[in-house]
């Protein structure tokens, strides 16, 4: 009893629907990624796509429509996109929306937190490329361009959108329709979709550093997992994952997070402790009794 009424052992009704897929887009091919070049005239954020990089994106919207409608097999699924506000990004997106009916559609929003990496304002391309082999020396994720951002500072202001995101499912602010499945498509950049899973996922520093780009109009899928936890793995497969620069450590927790009830622990994921300790001595039933005897002492709370 408290407070003379009886204590519920019912869990707590969910009172949010979580989104089927979270699906990153990298943009695709950009007059920048054809010729470096292109940046010392033209601002980053308004270098547009080529007609290569138009195609690549229509393509996108092919499949990641065959991936949200299962293939066909779907009915009820609706889908809500962010982009960055990049002039690429929002070529992409209009692209993509192509493949899309408007009813399926439940709105838009450009999100500043997701945009590209600040690498300064114009771009000298031989002196970018100074820059550029300095950072693999000195570190992918710490190093901050002159007058720009290290991968630190993009993954600070993608932290941030998480919250964001996860207020915008809690308040319903996607309008969504408890009944049908939401799939959240981001369109965005690479480091940005890289940081994102990194900050999703609990990476190491270590593990981003090894990380592939993702390819213009490559995307990733996070998908629920039968027990509520996102998983690249029930998508993507091993050889995917490893080519993206995935050790098999990281692709088994993907795996275990598969299948995985929400808001468990992986005690399997080595990272947790042998990836900060240098050596951990095995827990035995002596150690378990002084814990207890140490604790009895304590007062109580």
């Amino acid at each position: 009893m408290i407070n003379g009424t009886a204590e519920s052992t019912d869990v707590p009704t969910q009172k949010y629907h979580l989104p089927k897929r979270i699906i990153l887009v990298r943009h695709g091919e950009s007059q920048g990624n054809k010729d470096d070049a292109a940046y010392s005239v033209t601002p980053d954020y308004k270098i547009p796509l080529t007609a290569q990089g138009i195609e690549q994106a229509k393509q996108a919207g092919s499949w990641i429509l065959d991936v949200v409608s299962g293939h066909g097999s779907s009915e009820n699924w609706k889908v809500y996109f962010y982009v960055s506000p990049y002039v690429r990004t929002r070529s992409t997106l209009r692209e993509i929306g192509r493949a899309f009916p408007k009813n399926r559609m439940l709105g838009v929003r450009e999100e500043c937190r997701v945009r590209e990496q600040d690498f300064g304002n114009f771009q000298v391309a031989e002196r970018m490329k100074v820059i550029k082999e300095t950072r693999e020396r000195f570190g992918r994720f710490f190093y901050r361009f002159p007058e720009g951002e290290s991968a630190a500072d993009v993954y600070d202001r993608v932290s941030h959108f998480l919250e964001t995101l996860w207020r915008d499912v809690d308040m319903n602010r996607h309008h969504h329709n408890p009944n049908e499945e939401l799939n959240l498509v981001i369109v965005s950049h690479g480091l940005a979709s890289r940081v994102f899973l990194m900050k999703w996922f609990k990476w190491t520093v270590e593990q981003f550093e090894y990380l592939n780009n993702l390819g213009n109009c490559e995307f990733r899928v996070m998908e629920l997992g039968a027990g509520g936890e996102y998983s690249l793995a029930v998508h993507h497969t091993d050889e995917e994952m490893l080519e993206w620069g995935m050790s098999p450590e990281m692709i088994a927790d993907q795996k275990w997070r598969a299948n995985a009830n929400r808001g468990t622990l992986n005690d399997h994921c080595p990272r947790y402790l042998d990836a900060f300790f240098d050596h951990l001595a095995d827990s035995n039933d002596k150690d378990d009794e002084d814990v207890k005897s140490n604790n009895s002492y304590l007062p109580l709370a």
